[in-house]
């Protein structure tokens, strides 16, 4: 949606060790529970994404929680479809170990040069992602992604 109304859609979120994907030895990870919302994932080009994180606890220390918005290109033709993500932006939003039970907020403006309203036609598609980013100092990286719709109104 290019341009048009918008519908407000707010995501909670629980990352946990049985939460993830993509983990070889479940067992080796420190224990941790982070919770937290999107205000919204249909998002006013014009407007901040916006919401909150908080770390009820974690086993290991952190060592930082990013955001990192991410443009993803696909184009198909006869032969199949080409995809290519382009991290367009990188925000740390805590340092160090963050004190348990303590709200963090979220808030990510979307830069005028490298992002543009959602765009998917028949065999060419432009959208976006946000990745919270949680590094733990045990070197343990913790990715949680969530699709983004931008539009103008």
């Amino acid at each position: 949606p290019q341009k048009g109304k918008l519908t407000p859609s707010p995501v909670d979120f629980t990352i946990t060790p049985e939460t993830l994907q993509n983990v070889k030895e479940r067992a080796l990870l420190p224990k941790f529970l982070i919770r937290g919302h999107l205000n919204s994932t249909n998002c006013v080009i014009t407007q901040p994404l916006t919401g909150e994180l908080v770390v009820e606890s974690s086993e290991a220390a952190i060592k930082s929680i990013e955001l990192q918005l991410v443009r993803v290109e696909t184009c198909g033709c006869a032969e199949g479809y080409a995809r290519d993500a382009t991290e367009i932006q990188n925000i740390q939003i805590a340092d160090g170990d963050v004190c348990r039970s303590l709200s963090v907020p979220i808030h990510m403006v979307f830069p005028r040069l490298f992002t543009c309203p959602t765009l998917e036609t028949t065999n060419f598609k432009v959208e976006f992602e946000v990745n919270i980013v949680v590094l733990l100092h045990a070197d343990h990286l913790i990715t949680e992604n969530f699709p983004l719709k931008l539009c103008r109104v």
